[in-house]
């Protein structure tokens, strides 16, 4: 049993797998994208790669691997089994043993049979089909026969029989999807079919017949991959949500992996729960996921828009745009909208967190909060006085922004005491309101709209200046923090990053840089700026008081970041490098527009892992076995003997310390002396030196030495008698078992020497 892999740059590994180290690496010179190894032909693999001199032109090659000396080779050997075949792995399959290999793309399949050198191409174009659009969309071959599955985008699957002839070639047709198939897969036997889509449905077909199939609904997501276990016990899915379900061979529910869910598409932003620390953003449709950053798990799923998603394409349904937490994570605000050609339904929520459900409670729904849709919203941040002056600022696109405040609740049916209303609506020039934030205090509020940002008091809502620096709209602000509370920071979509001074009402300073997130740390005055220039992303870190970024990282990734967000840690970072002393008390986090989330840190990941984690990760990829129960059951029992023993270890420390032992243990083996000179100086070793007494034992010794020379001429006589009396097994069992101290055969000696005559005058 081997295990390859491959790589876009082009080479292709063989792994050892004891030590988890590449065994040797084959350079073969071309970007790959796909790897099948298949058991016929142990000494070639195949890789899809793309056509030279033609774009979007794929080959799908054998590769023959030198069986030479060395660890890094080169693939010379290559050989072009099929032309014109799809880049995705899903739309090649290999058939019974190997005999032959079979692709689709778009209306065209082709079969190449490895011995007898033919190809045979077969096409669905002129098919008469009542549905609409039936391209190939996936191909799975039959384990034990000359059969080929194929999937489609009406929803028809397709199965092929005779293929070996160009003509005489017959195929049966399976339909229940109403939308394309995404994968398909063979049991082991072959005796059933697997199929799924984008209903999240997996339907297992009977004897590849219409009439008998089975289903197991409600999986969360479209199926985009299906893969079966080579005992045929489990069938394991992949779901467009970043998900991997597996599932018994009688289609029942097993288990879910489930790590950060992929969303359509981020609308909420990147969202810090104070409560938690979790990282909020939107899940599952309709859904508030929370995610764990240290555990790579999510805690819980909060279903905000309450309503049945229908998995229909061009349907608009209810979305979650707008997130965010108030300063202590008690209230929850989100904006829920569907998109419509007249008028967008919206709503805005704002949930309570209930300590004894330990879950938020929805306490208010407010109905078209704004006549268009709401661009931003924040909370006040005071931590002193959240509870009395909360505060809830929204803006939008109809030219406004609203301050949102609880107020009791007069209705005697309602279930809470207080609720939320409008309290104050502002307004500039009849301008679109686009950002919001508050001042650390909790003074200020700083709203854009398009080319100007306003500042308010929060108090009276009176305006207090106004900030500009055209051309170009507002794309984000921020306050500074801490020692640069006094600084406002701003972004323009013309590629400038502005600094005014709120004292003086001026610009302190400004910069030509394209930031497309402005992010600041709530745990420090600095503040970090992402930008987009020449297909690359960049990251800067600067306070607002320095215009002179205090790190800089160019290429920070190829990708477009959209997002970020700084997660407070638990406990301040060591950081030796002035460099990176801006991550000590929190840990930045990235997202792609490719829904990557990345992270920087100044250790490696053999550093960040604990050994405990490391424990965990060797356990978990262990088959569980009544063997591997009790050897896990055997294992925390010594390391619970090794606890208790560990304060007997410190004390003979001096023993493990032995220079014979040390040289003994470090001293490579060809140079060792023979065992019989050996093994004197180690057990020397661990005698225990009377030179290691203390020296209070050393005194109280030589005390009793001389309290002996002086007692012997008495105990003479009172030895010879005692010989001559007969002991008793009891009171030899006594003598063996009552032993006294050094201190109390001391006290014993002196008793015995005090002159008691006075004793009979009484």
């Amino acid at each position: 049993l081997q295990l390859y892999s491959s790589s876009l740059d082009g080479s292709i590994k063989l792994w050892d797998f004891m030590d988890g180290i590449p065994i040797k690496t084959f350079a073969v010179g071309s970007k790959l994208l796909a790897l099948y190894a298949i058991a016929s032909s142990e000494d070639s693999v195949f890789v899809i790669i793309p056509k030279s001199g033609e774009r979007d032109t794929f080959q799908l090659v054998s590769v023959k691997l030198t069986k030479a000396a060395g660890q890094d080779l080169e693939a010379k050997e290559l050989s072009v089994v099929l032309d014109g075949v799809d880049a995705s792995p899903k739309r090649i399959a290999f058939g019974r043993e190997g005999e032959y290999v079979a692709s689709v793309k778009e209306v065209n399949l082709q079969v190449y049979f490895f011995k007898r050198k033919q190809l045979n191409r077969f096409s669905v174009s002129a098919m008469k089909t009542k549905s609409g659009n039936n391209h190939f969309t996936c191909i799975a071959c039959h384990p034990t026969e000359d059969c080929i599955a194929t999937g489609h985008a009406d929803g028809k699957i397709r199965l092929w029989r005779n293929f070996c002839h160009k003509k005489e070639y017959t195929f049966s047709t399976l339909h229940w999807h109403h939308d394309a198939v995404m994968d398909l897969a063979f049991s082991v036997e072959g005796t059933s079919l697997l199929s799924g889509g984008v209903e999240s449905v997996l339907v297992l077909w009977h004897n590849e017949s219409d009439c008998r199939k089975d289903f197991l609904p409600r999986l969360g997501s479209a199926i985009e991959y299906i893969s079966m276990s080579s005992d045929g016990t489990l069938c394991c899915t992949l779901h467009t949500d970043n998900r991997i379900t597996i599932i018994n061979s009688n289609l029942r529910f097993c288990k879910s992996i489930q790590g950060l869910i992929k969303s359509t598409d981020v609308k909420t932003g990147l969202v810090v729960d104070p409560r938690t620390k979790a990282l909020v953003l939107n899940g599952e449709p309709g859904h508030l996921q929370f995610y764990c950053l240290q555990s790579d798990q999510q805690l819980f799923s909060l279903d905000i828009v309450q309503r049945q998603y229908i998995h229909q394409a061009g349907l608009n349904q209810a979305d979650l745009v707008k997130v965010a937490f108030s300063a202590q994570g008690k209230w929850l605000a989100t904006v829920e909208e569907r998109e419509e050609v007249t008028d967008p339904e919206l709503q805005l929520k704002l949930w309570f967190y209930d300590e004894e459900t330990q879950s938020f409670k929805l306490n208010t729904r407010i109905n078209t909060p704004h006549d268009d849709h709401i661009t931003d919203m924040c909370f006040r941040d005071m931590d002193e006085l959240e509870d009395d002056s909360l505060i809830l600022v929204t803006t939008g696109r109809d030219c406004v922004f609203k301050v949102w405040v609880m107020v009791e609740d007069t209705d005697p049916e309602a279930q809470q005491s207080v609720s939320w209303s409008c309290d104050f609506v502002g307004s500039y020039h009849n301008y679109q309101a686009t950002n919001c934030c508050f001042s650390e205090d909790g003074s200020l509020l700083a709203v854009s709209f398009e080319e100007t940002v306003t500042v308010w008091d929060s108090v009276t809502w009176d305006l207090k200046c106004t900030f500009c620096h055209p051309p170009g709209k507002i794309r984000n602000i921020c306050f500074g923090r801490l020692t640069c509370s006094k600084y406002l920071i701003g972004t323009t979509d013309y590629g400038f990053l502005c600094c005014w001074n709120l004292l003086s009402c001026a610009l302190e300073w400004s910069a030509h840089l394209n930031v497309l997130v402005l992010q600041p740390d709530p745990l420090s005055e600095h503040i970090a700026a992402v930008s987009w220039l020449s297909k690359e992303s960049s990251l800067f870190v600067f306070k607002p008081n320095e215009p002179r970024p205090i790190y800089i990282q160019r290429n920070l990734c190829k990708e477009k970041i959209q997002l970020a967000a700084f997660v407070p840690r638990d406990e301040p970072e060591m950081i030796g490098s002035e460099k990176y002393l801006w991550l000590r008390r929190s840990q930045l986090f990235f997202l792609t527009d490719t829904q990557e989330l990345m992270t920087l840190s100044t250790k490696s990941l053999e550093e960040r892992l604990t050994p405990s984690s490391k424990q965990l990760a060797v356990e978990e990829s262990l088959p569980v076995t009544p063997f591997s129960l009790l050897l896990g059951k055997h294992r925390r029992q010594q390391s619970q003997e090794d606890t208790d023993l560990g304060k007997l270890f410190v004390r003979k420390k001096h023993e493990q310390d032995s220079p014979a032992v040390r040289e003994l243990l470090h001293t490579p083996a060809h140079v060792l002396p023979s065992a019989s000179f050996l093994c004197p100086i180690f057990i020397n070793s661990l005698l225990i030196s009377k030179e290691n007494k203390s020296a209070e034992e050393v005194a109280d010794e030589a005390e009793m030495e001389s309290e002996k020379t002086d007692d012997d001429s008495d105990e003479d006589g009172d030895v010879s008698e005692m010989e001559q009396e007969d002991t008793s097994p009891t009171e030899l069992l006594q003598e063996m078992t009552c032993k006294l101290s050094k201190s109390q055969e001391k006290e014993l000696r002196k008793i015995r020497k005090m002159d008691y005559s006075w004793i009979s005058a009484f």
